[in-house]
């Protein structure tokens, strides 16, 4: 699998990638031997992340993704968090 992610950089930014392995790349940008962008940031946080089966179809999206402006990178975001939340219980009366 071939997988977008978004990163949050200690001090606010976005940082967009790809990878094959989202968790061993995080850790790679926390021991500073990520993007020469997140080694001034650190610590990341990773918010968002989208998995492909094509290499190219990752790259395509991730060209995309840093072209969107900072509040549509954040609506991305707060849609992937909405759809994973388990849904709400409904209290009885």
């Amino acid at each position: 699998m071939n997988y977008v992610y978004l990163l949050r950089c200690a001090d606010g930014s976005l940082y967009c990638g790809w990878t094959t392995d989202p968790e061993t790349r995080l850790k790679e940008h926390n021991s500073g031997h990520g993007a020469k962008y997140t080694r001034s940031r650190l610590p990341a946080e990773l918010v968002y992340c989208e998995a492909y089966e094509d290499r190219h179809e990752a790259r395509s999206r991730e060209w995309h993704i840093k072209r969107l402006s900072r509040k549509q990178k954040l609506e991305l975001i707060a849609e992937q968090n909405k759809r994973q939340q388990p849904p709400k219980e409904k209290s009885a009366d």
